[in-house]
């Protein structure tokens, strides 16, 4: 028996360390599959027309700048961008105002109706956001809202609040409320207590939330092609629908403009990506 013990241990760690084996091919198989994309966008950027067509996948043969300057010169992506800005900030503000108060009340006061308003915000998670854009359309429309620089920041807002004010208050209420007593036995008012005790130890989970949303309004799509029609107001998403003709479309171009609005948030995401996994699990787990 105890031969038979012994047998067995090599068989048990050979069949660990080819598990593991599978599983790191498995994950370097999809991180190539996720970095691909992104390489072959960039190094395509720089090739012209007829490379592109001759080989879709071949490296360009000199380092060709001209999509970049056209998409600059012959474009409004610049205009798109600034655009896609002005709603990304705006809407990032709001959200974070709006569900830094929401969630703080719902995670440190206990009233009638608080777990139906909770679930009411978490239930605007499980709502797809398509089901919704002929609905919205009408009811905008009807109230004359659609097609301003406006527009845009409703549905924005709406959407963003429910896993914020999620995070939000998962996180709050991990932070001791003896902080807070001993600052009101020391004279601290409400606001200044929430602004200048909770608010600054909620920063983390707050610039997750941040990243979060920016992410999510400046790739947003659906919503910005239906509920504005003006060429002055198109975002990023839309705009570069607009890089195409008739019957052609200029692919160099097309990638250097995607590279040239992608790089924001890539630069953004490399720098802040341990602060959002971070503050997501701080987020998940309360007390």
């Amino acid at each position: 028996m105890a031969d038979i013990k012994r047998n067995t241990v090599p068989v048990k760690k050979a069949g660990k360390s080819i598990g593991k084996v599978i599983c790191n091919v498995v994950l370097l198989l999809f991180s190539f599959s996720c970095i691909f994309p992104m390489v072959w966008i960039f190094y395509s950027s720089f090739k012209t027309q007829t490379e592109f067509t001759q080989s879709s996948t071949a490296l360009p043969q000199a380092l060709n700048l001209k999509n970049y300057i056209s998409v600059f010169t012959q474009t409004k992506l610049g205009m798109y961008m600034l655009n896609s800005a002005r709603n990304t900030i705006l809407s990032v503000l709001i959200i974070i105002v709006f569900s830094f108060l929401a969630g703080y009340v719902l995670s440190r006061y206990r009233f009638r109706g608080r777990s139906l308003i909770y679930n009411y915000f978490i239930m605007g998670m499980l709502i797809p956001v398509h089901a919704l854009l002929v609905p919205m359309y009408v009811q905008l429309r009807q109230s004359g809202l659609t097609n301003h620089w406006y527009t845009l920041l409703f549905p924005y807002v709406a959407f963003g609040l429910p896993i914020s004010i999620m995070l939000i208050e998962s996180y709050i209420a991990s932070i001791p409320k003896e902080l807070e007593e001993a600052a009101s036995i020391d004279g601290c008012g409400f606001f200044r207590c929430l602004f200048q005790i909770v608010f600054p130890l909620a920063m983390p989970i707050l610039s997750t939330v941040a990243i979060i949303q920016f992410f999510a309004v400046w790739n947003e799509f659906s919503f910005s092609l239906i509920l504005v029609n003006s060429d002055t107001l198109r975002t990023v998403p839309v705009g570069l629908t607009m890089f195409k003709s008739a019957y052609t479309v200029d692919y160099p171009r097309l990638m250097a403009g995607i590279m040239t609005t992608t790089l924001p948030v890539m630069i953004l995401y490399f720098v802040f990506s341990k602060r959002i996994i971070e503050g997501m699990v701080a987020g998940a787990v309360k007390g």
